[in-house]
């Protein structure tokens, strides 16, 4: 059994994920397998065949979602490492290597982000980070570490909160302690969720600085539409429910009205996500039953939410104190957040 699995969920398979295959195949470690998970059905056998490396496919009978589908690949392998791989990406050859290093440097580093950057259609246009690592609002929202910045900023390894699921590695023993992706969360911020149980369990999280991929950025859901704000606007709360310190919790729906007064600033300046949201068509009106969906099945699903929570902090091994220092070291305010 090799020592890696990559998992790789697409929904639409075709050249992305030909692409991303290939990339694979150049990788210098060469002790792994690659899972593709099929939640679209699309994918054809002359896709996968003929690769220099072993290759399974798994087809679910529907779409099951981001998360499920790694837990889907999780369970078919021995591996004792476990690394995330977008379809719409393309790692350059030490990617692999580099998270591998990473991760065996120590023996409570239980994850590692990848230097992951926006994929350039011309050379003459400046490269610029996708993600260096995650960090965390106090309304629970995540944002990616470094993003839209110059490589040469980040150019160097570092403790980080948790990688983006987006290009990440896994050690199975943290899975094993600390459980899978939440499936409840479908897309979106289950990397957060299950970053932030590990840290209270007490792992570890490095930025692989010279594990580089290069990333489509949202081509499967498109990066301003209603469904990706749904999934992003109720997961964030449901990543606070679970995992926040008890003394943070009255400060998730204050953070939120912060953040919702300084995205108004944004939309009217034509600035952040939320401008681009409005710009791409989307009304004030939509944005409002956005947020009222999030919280109607926030508390709908409040005991499953508490449930998970005790789980959460039956695993701890660090205390609540250390735990909020932790956040606060990785912190991105409202501000910084509206306006990203």
């Amino acid at each position: 059994m090799p020592s890696v699995a990559v998992a790789v969920p697409t929904l639409l398979g075709g050249t992305m994920l030909e692409a991303c295959l290939r990339a694979l195949g150049r990788q210098t470690f060469r002790d792994f397998e690659v899972i593709v998970i099929d939640n679209g059905q699309r994918v054809s056998q002359h896709e996968v065949n003929g690769r220099v490396f072993p290759v399974r496919v798994l087809s679910p009978e529907t779409n099951l979602g981001f998360g499920a589908a790694i837990n889907l690949a999780v369970g078919a392998t021995d591996a004792s490492m476990i690394a995330t791989l977008n379809d719409d990406t393309e790692p350059e050859p030490e990617w692999l290597e580099a998270l591998v290093r990473e991760l065996q440097s120590e023996p409570r580093i239980g994850m590692c982000a990848s230097s992951i950057r926006h994929f350039r259609l011309l050379e003459k246009v400046p490269e610029r980070l996708d993600s260096a690592g995650m960090l965390i609002c106090l309304d629970g929202s995540s944002k990616q570490r470094g993003g839209s910045q110059p490589p040469s900023s980040f150019a160097s390894s570092a403790d980080v909160l948790l990688p983006s699921a987006c290009a990440a590695l896994y050690r199975r023993e943290l899975l094993d302690e600390v459980g899978l992706f939440d499936e409840d969360f479908f897309l979106y911020c289950e990397d957060t969720d299950l970053g932030l149980r590990a840290r209270w369990a007490g792992w570890r999280c490095r930025y692989a600085a010279t594990a580089v991929v290069r990333h489509h950025y949202s081509s499967t859901a498109q990066p301003f539409s209603a469904l990706k704000a749904h999934f992003v606007e109720r997961n964030r709360i449901w990543v606070a429910i679970k995992n926040f310190p008890l003394v943070l919790l009255p400060a998730v729906p204050f953070a939120a009205l912060l953040r919702y007064g300084w995205q108004l600033s944004a939309v009217r300046q034509d600035r952040g996500a939320a401008g681009k949201f409005v710009r791409s068509g989307q009304s004030f009106q939509k944005a409002f039953k956005i947020v009222l969906r999030a919280w109607i099945e926030t508390i709908l699903h409040l005991p499953t939410l508490l449930r998970k929570r005790a789980r959460c902090r039956g695993q701890r091994k660090i205390g609540s104190l250390e735990f909020l220092r932790l956040l606060l070291s990785h912190r991105i305010t409202t501000k910084e957040l509206a306006f990203s």
